[in-house]
């Protein structure tokens, strides 16, 4: 029950580019107390009050409650199960809470997802959500079964947006047996925040940064507890995500609190980039425009306040306030207002080594140690063109004309500037992530012990040519793109479908095989064999790397992976193709983002003016997205 649904757009949007509370102190119960509706409506706010009804059907006991059973899509569905109580007041920012309580009815929801900004320059932006949104959904197929395998996902979104809703896996569960549970978890400034106002006066778990993942980690012990009462088998729980959701699961890998909550693991274009408590704290570009580390956030609050005129003024008060008057602040401010404030999600420091959650060396440093590793079976992979989600948009390299048909039908003909550097840059920055997300996170886990290891790249790019544009070309197999083919819904797409999947044997090739791949890996830690008996063998390497290119039936293949940043430096600088403006901003991209930051280690020896500013000037200036 979402009410964004029926936006139009939204979804596919979403897909492209993932894109007055009481300062009090409550009593706070501890993470076993049993949840009564006095101490909610004391201490919470009425968030509950569409909850005791009498159910007419089928329900299932939970410790969250009595669940109601839908019918739908042909499978079993439960939906918005509150797995915490809700994060508000004195609860933000705080580690989540087990929400127990046997006599409540869980009802649907019309605003259950996470506070978060939604849209940009392609879509109007949008305010939505609500901080009561910890919730989760179950989808499981119809008849009586028991001990199904259970895949738990993760959404993407940059951490900063999407949630469950936007997915649907009943395609998947129906054709394959299994259970797909779905959570919500905070995101942006309330889910990943970092500041000495709301760390110093907590202790315990409660001092970490990262909320969202503690979110995504009770939701866990929640379907370990529950989940067998739904069909699933507690023993056999596999996550998976994609982006931001692939960047959690490898998070999940290395923190403490997981281990033991999953059997199997499943990233889709992850990273590994995690800050410093510092950097989140202060970065050394605090008060640019952009940048969004928490001392900068909390400056923008002073001067939307009134506290202070301007920036520089702003950070003259928070020199001199103390530290509960900075806290008061941040507690005052509206969940709206701090997604707002909250700034260009890009430069967000979104997962922070605090020692307590992510170790304290970083999270791809702890995928490489035996102390912090869970070693699960895990599938790592991106997407042949990853950067094409952001270039296909970006003026810099995309123009729009007005022909005749495209006219007709209100869509203006998109085309290339120049087709050959559009091909070179989404190489290179494809290329950064696929060495960043997938092979180093597997070599990391490969040393700390972990051989059982699969790599692949989704290389599908069959879209449609068109006259309005040749979208195999400026979209091809963009980040996001493998989603639906896993989870069996090209409704995602909304009424580009016919166009990013347009019906073919080779969608159904490659639906159909990755459904197999991903359900197999799921019921017994291999994902087994394509429908033309490839084998998808393990990546080791110590022998031969191997990754598996999915795509059609001709081009499905077994290759070798094995990438490094100097060899796409050296590709970039000794590039005919672009000049060295664009060098330097390639270089900068590349060496940046998605993991940790090396671009100075490069930059040192080359012959001609580059520098971090330089480069990031550039990128501005380069970054204004067409209109459609």
């Amino acid at each position: 029950m979402n009410s964004l649904k029926n936006i139009k757009y939204f979804k596919f949007f979403t897909l492209l580019f993932l894109t007055p509370l009481a300062f009090s102190t409550p009593s706070e119960p501890p993470i076993s107390h049993t949840m009564n509706y006095d101490y909610l409506k004391e201490n919470v706010g009425d968030f509950f009050s569409q909850g005791v009804v009498t159910y007419k059907g089928d329900f299932i006991q939970t410790s969250s409650g009595r669940v109601i059973t839908q019918r739908k899509e042909g499978i079993l569905y439960w939906e918005d199960i509150p797995f915490a109580l809700p994060p508000v007041g004195n609860l933000r920012w705080k580690a989540p809470i087990t929400f127990v309580s046997e006599n409540f009815n869980v009802n649907p929801r019309e605003n259950n997802f996470c506070h978060q900004e939604i849209g940009g320059q392609i879509q109007a932006i949008l305010q939505a959500g609500s901080e009561d949104c910890l919730y989760l959904d179950i989808r499981a197929p119809h008849g009586k079964r028991d001990n199904l395998p259970v895949m738990f996902w993760i959404h993407g979104g940059g951490n900063t947006s999407g949630h469950k809703d936007f997915y649907n896996f009943s395609e998947l569960v129906k054709r394959k047996d299994v259970i797909v549970v779905s959570p919500n978890y905070r995101l942006g400034p309330l889910g990943f925040f970092t500041h000495p106002a709301i760390q110093d006066f907590h202790s315990g778990i409660d001092k970490t940064s990262n909320f969202g993942i503690l979110d995504i980690v009770l939701a866990l012990k929640w379907v370990n507890e529950n989940i067998a009462s739904f069909g699933g088998d507690p023993n056999n729980i596999t996550i998976f995500g994609e982006s931001a959701g692939g960047h959690n699961v490898l998070s999940l890998l290395v923190a403490q609190q997981a281990k033991g909550l999953f059997h199997k693991a499943i990233s889709q274009s992850g990273y590994t980039k995690s800050s410093t408590l510092k950097d989140a704290y202060k970065s050394e570009n605090f008060n640019e425009e952009g940048i969004s580390d928490s001392w900068t956030v909390l400056n923008k609050i002073i001067v939307d306040k009134k506290l202070a005129n301007d920036l520089n003024e702003a950070n003259i008060f928070q020199l001199d306030s103390n530290k509960e008057i900075l806290r008061k602040i941040l507690y005052e401010t509206s969940a709206q207002d701090l997604v707002n404030l909250y700034g260009d999600t890009f430069e967000t420091p979104l997962l922070t080594n605090d020692s307590l959650v992510i170790p304290e060396i970083g999270l791809k440093e702890a995928l490489r140690s035996k102390e912090y590793l869970n070693k699960v079976p895990t599938i790592a992979g991106s997407n042949k063109d990853e950067i094409k989600l952001w270039l296909g948009f970006s003026k810099y390299f995309i123009e729009t004309n007005e022909s005749f048909l495209s006219k007709g039908i209100g869509i203006p003909k998109v085309e290339i500037k120049d087709e050959e550097k559009y091909q070179f840059y989404n190489e290179i920055r494809s290329k950064g992530w696929q060495l960043r997300g997938v092979q180093k996170p597997l070599e990391n886990m490969f040393v700390a012990g972990n051989e059982d290891l699969y790599a692949y790249r989704y290389d599908w790019d069959n879209l449609r040519d068109f006259f309005v544009g040749d979208f195999g070309k400026i979209i091809g197999s963009a980040h996001a793109l493998e989603i639906p083919m896993i989870s069996g819904d090209f409704s995602l797409a909304e009424e580009f479908a016919w166009i990013i999947y347009p019906r073919s044997p080779s969608r159904r090739f490659v639906s159909k095989n990755m459904m197999n791949f991903w359900t197999e890996f799921a019921k017994n830690g291999v994902p087994g064999k394509s429908s033309n008996d490839i084998i998808w063998k393990k990546y080791n390497p110590k022998i031969d790397r191997s990754i598996l290119h999915i795509d059609e039936k001709k081009d499905l293949r077994i290759d070798n992976l094995d990438l490094s940043m100097q060899e796409l430096v050296n590709e970039i600088l000794s590039s005919q193709i672009i000049d060295n403006e664009e060098k330097c901003i390639l270089l900068y991209e590349t060496t940046n983002y998605i993991g940790d930051n090396s671009f100075d280690d490069f930059v040192k020896d080359i012959n001609f003016s580059c520098s971090r500013d330089e480069a990031l000037r550039i990128s501005k200036k380069n970054s204004e997205t067409i209109d459609f």
